[in-house]
């Protein structure tokens, strides 16, 4: 797996108004979000959403080249952006996005973390590097990611034009339903749901809400062999940017408003 030292290249129009209080049409202006997994699917697509709506942002992903497009792409959009690349299983990359994002920023805001991998099979006949794989980039890089970015959050709410800051997971059905052939998979994606839960609790009152999104059947690059297992043709499925709408929904609500999960499937998916 790529260990290479992460690569920082701000990108973007720079950080005016960040900590300022957000307009009427710009719910996120003044805030800086850290989307991980930003180079594709709905990592790409969360960041132009939230884009729009004002924030600066922190686009992490280990594929320089396809962050520097969405970092353009961002630009276009009016959001200054910070192109940050790193292997989130590392955790001393992860923790060192969170640090690079408040250096370069001041701040930070909102964390979205998005980066997954999976791989399906049945136990006796998979390899168990995949599970290595699943286990440090689904479930530890979001624990030590979380880690990292919770001083800055709490920070955030207490002193940030919108009064509240947001932590979002993004999960999965599979940490709600087990299938056969994506055991370990689901299993991530079910420690992802308990720790969300259980930091929910922790900091209840403090002003950082705790989201979970959990997306059915989703066209992304992770699933581009159709997964035909699962009996619902890929043209029926969700695409990225349904799923970055329910992240933009969540991070949006007034700060009295927490919303704390969102299963999100494809009308023709059964379970």
């Amino acid at each position: 797996m790529d260990t290479e030292e992460p690569q920082h290249t701000p990108a973007g129009a720079g950080t005016a108004g960040v900590g300022a209080a957000p307009a009427a049409d710009k719910p996120l202006a003044g805030s800086v979000v850290l989307v991980t997994g930003a180079s594709s699917g709905i990592g790409e697509a969360t960041a132009l959403s939230l884009a729009r709506l004002g924030c600066s942002l922190a686009l992490v992903a280990r594929r320089a080249d396809r962050l520097a497009r969405l970092a353009d792409a961002v630009g276009a959009e009016g959001a200054p952006s910070l192109a940050l690349t790193a292997d989130l299983s590392a955790p001393d990359q992860a923790r060192r996005t969170v640090e690079d994002t408040v250096r370069h920023f001041g701040r930070l805001d909102v964390l979205v973390n998005n980066a997954g991998y999976g791989a399906r099979g049945a136990v006796e006949e998979s390899d168990p590097e995949d599970w290595e794989r699943m286990v440090d980039l689904n479930l530890k890089a979001v624990l030590h990611l979380s880690h990292a970015a919770l001083p800055h959050l709490l920070r955030a709410a207490e002193e940030g034009g919108r009064g509240v800051a947001d932590l979002v997971n993004v999960s999965s059905v599979a940490g709600r339903i087990a299938r056969k052939n994506n055991g370990v998979y689901s299993a991530t994606k079910h420690a992802v749901c308990a720790f969300s839960e259980s930091l929910r609790q922790e900091v209840h009152g403090r002003g950082v809400r705790i989201g979970l999104v959990e997306p059915g059947l989703t066209a992304t690059e992770m699933t581009a062999d159709g997964y035909s297992a699962f009996g619902t043709p890929q043209e029926r499925w969700l695409r990225a940017a349904d799923i970055a709408r329910s992240i933009s929904f969540m991070i949006t609500q007034p700060p009295h408003v927490a919303i704390n999960e969102i299963m999100v499937r494809p009308t023709a998916q059964e379970r």
